[in-house]
């Protein structure tokens, strides 16, 4: 993604800078959707320290980077869920233990080409193309809806590491993980859009930023609410109004307590709960309320370890739902 940053550092001048020093590590890696926002703090962050710390950030997707995570090799995993109990049992099985920290919303966006005169899907549209009975079965639109053109269906997606994968899973299929594996699958978000882009019958799904950033060449399909029977479209005000459902969803960065521990670390992730809120808008992502990072500066002070959610893929959780939970912790 090109994303042009400009901010003020202030609150961060008065950091001394160690000279003469090999640079300092600091380590992420995981979702390809929290990369634009870890990648464009690193950016900054790096650039006030003068080379002091070096941030590398990595896409080996939301499972991928808990691999990593959990078996020590990374300070911070971005995640565009929470973690699962498989993921918690290999952290505690290798000593890891972490704090979770949400820093943002996002819209999972259903994106088609342009050219395609689809305007709105429900979840039973999309759940006839991606559930697992589906594959080599539903190729053409109207396999999934009568009411659809009877063209060539495309589809396009993350691959089985991706957090975003298990989400819209669970939401659209009723159980992570559940789906056709005859699509074009890539943990570059940029892979798909550009897929979309050159298909007129193709269809997608990633993070908001990525759709934002090529709207141009992408149209966004308006999801129909299960549970109130309207077509919304995803946007920052229909995420923090809760109407965007069930495809909004938190993305978090999890911080290994022993990562944590280092002074290189604990000083960058003061940098990141403090810029988020703006690098995320910068991004096209959207905010949480500046009390959701208090009560993340106020976990790490307090030494509030692990996660508020339960280790299962919960679909449907609004700005208000997490903090609520994150007020309680």
């Amino acid at each position: 993604m090109k994303v042009v940053r400009s901010l003020a550092l202030s609150g961060f001048a008065g950091m001394s800078l160690v000279h003469g020093v090999q640079a300092q590590v600091v380590k992420l890696d995981g979702s390809s959707t929290v990369y634009p926002i870890s990648e464009a703090v690193a950016e900054e962050f790096q650039k006030f320290k003068k080379g002091a710390i070096k941030v590398t950030v990595g896409i080996s997707g939301t499972g991928g980077g808990f691999k990593k995570f959990c078996r020590g090799e990374t300070d911070i995993s971005n995640a565009s869920r929470p973690i699962l109990k498989k993921e918690m049992e290999d952290c505690a099985k290798a000593g890891i233990r972490y704090y979770e920290l949400p820093i943002a919303f996002d819209a999972l966006t259903v994106v088609v080409n342009p050219r395609n005169s689809i305007k709105q899907l429900t979840i039973a549209d999309l759940k006839a193309m991606w559930e697992p009975t589906a594959q080599g079965k539903v190729v053409k639109w109207r396999q999934a809806n009568p009411a659809f053109p009877d063209t060539p269906l495309k589809l396009f997606g993350p691959g089985a590491d991706s957090g975003t994968f298990d989400y819209f899973t669970e939401a659209v299929n009723g159980k992570a993980k559940a789906s056709r594996g005859d699509y074009t699958a890539s943990e570059d978000d940029n892979v798909l859009v550009q897929g979309v882009q050159r298909d007129s019958g193709a269809l997608a799904y990633f993070g908001f930023a990525y759709y934002v950033e090529n709207k141009a060449n992408l149209k966004a399909l308006a999801i129909v609410d299960p549970k109130t029977g309207k077509a919304v479209e995803p946007s920052e005000q229909t995420v923090i109004d809760g109407t965007y459902q069930p495809l909004s969803r938190p993305i978090f960065i999890y911080v290994s307590e022993a990562g944590y521990k280092k002074p290189e670390v604990a000083e960058f992730v003061a940098y990141y709960l403090k810029q988020a809120a703006l690098l995320a808008k910068e991004v096209k992502y959207i905010p949480l309320p500046p009390k959701a990072y208090e009560l993340n500066a106020a976990h790490l002070e307090k030494r509030k370890l692990g996660t508020v959610f339960g280790g299962e893929a919960e679909v449907g959780i609004k700005i208000e739902d997490l903090m609520t939970r994150e007020a309680k912790f």
